[in-house]
């Protein structure tokens, strides 16, 4: 049996759906029902419940684990870290022989990188055989600014740098690599850096656009002091619209993959993943 966290999400449901292609028993972890789900069996409930995570780990063999977006949380980073500690438990009670972890580019660094702090933790502290799987930047968080670029032929870029190119991966491709890993364990912990068939610029994103949708786009450099103020009027606490500032920041500074780990090239293309939301 395989444990799946987060198995509705854009990367958990790509776990489960390879995990159950390949004839494996899969235990899919939710906080409420889909009506698209399937798998062998659904867990409802949430993972800062340490008794619900423990019975949900209970004789899996392998699990998918991830933190889930709190993004009005004004304590994100901590929640993120009881998430993490409550994981650990589980995973050394039930004895889960593997685990593969939705970690992301720049968690090597202990500050200055934003909510990629939690998942620093989460390589600091999660024990046993795990996969810590670093993805790159989402091709997916572009398409949140679909509406401008559609009605005003702008994608905005917060602090400049648009005309640099920066690793980029679709969940889709997260998701087939981390249910590789669990069908194919390693002998001992492993890091891999994911990332798309090649790095992007905001520039090369929004050509791309201008292609999709048959009118220009420019990608827009605003000041960096904008996005607070932004994000908090989209939904976010300040403190987590703070934390995507410092994040942004450091993407601006050259955050990327470290280089010394197994490196994964994704499949899909830029192009395929912004025509899914634009055409």
């Amino acid at each position: 049996m395989f444990t799946v966290f987060g198995a509705t999400g854009n990367t958990g449901s790509i776990v489960v759906e390879r995990l159950l292609a390949a004839g494996k028993q899969v235990r899919a972890v939710a906080r409420k029902r889909s009506a698209t789900l399937k798998a062998t069996e659904v867990a409802l409930g949430d993972v800062t419940d340490a008794a619900f995570v423990a019975e949900a780990l209970a004789r899996a063999e392998g699990a998918y684990l991830l933190l889930p977006p709190d993004l009005a949380s004004n304590d994100v980073l901590g929640k993120n870290r009881r998430i993490v500690d409550i994981y650990a438990r589980a995973l050394q009670t039930a004895n889960v022989a593997h685990a593969v972890f939705l970690s992301s580019v720049g968690s090597q660094l202990p500050s200055g990188t934003g909510p990629i702090l939690a998942t620093h933790y989460a390589e600091q502290t999660l024990a046993g055989k795990v996969t810590f799987l670093r993805a790159a930047y989402f091709m997916e968080n572009i398409l949140a600014n679909a509406y401008p670029m559609k009605s005003e032929g702008v994608l905005p870029v917060f602090g400049g740098g648009e005309g640099y190119p920066f690793p980029m991966v679709a969940t889709r491709d997260i998701g087939a690599t981390a249910a590789d890993a669990l069908l194919a364990p390693p002998g001992a912990t492993q890091w891999i850096e994911l990332r798309g068939p090649r790095d992007y610029s905001f520039v090369d994103a929004a050509a791309t656009a201008s292609q999709i949708l048959g009118r220009p786009v420019t990608a827009t450099a605003l000041p960096i002091e904008q996005l607070v103020p932004t994000l908090t009027k989209l939904g976010f606490s300040e403190t987590m619209a703070s934390l995507y500032r410092e994040m942004t920041e450091a993407f601006g500074k050259g955050l990327g993959v470290e280089g010394k780990w197994r490196s994964i090239r994704g499949a899909a293309q830029l192009a395929d993943w912004l025509r899914r939301g634009l055409a």
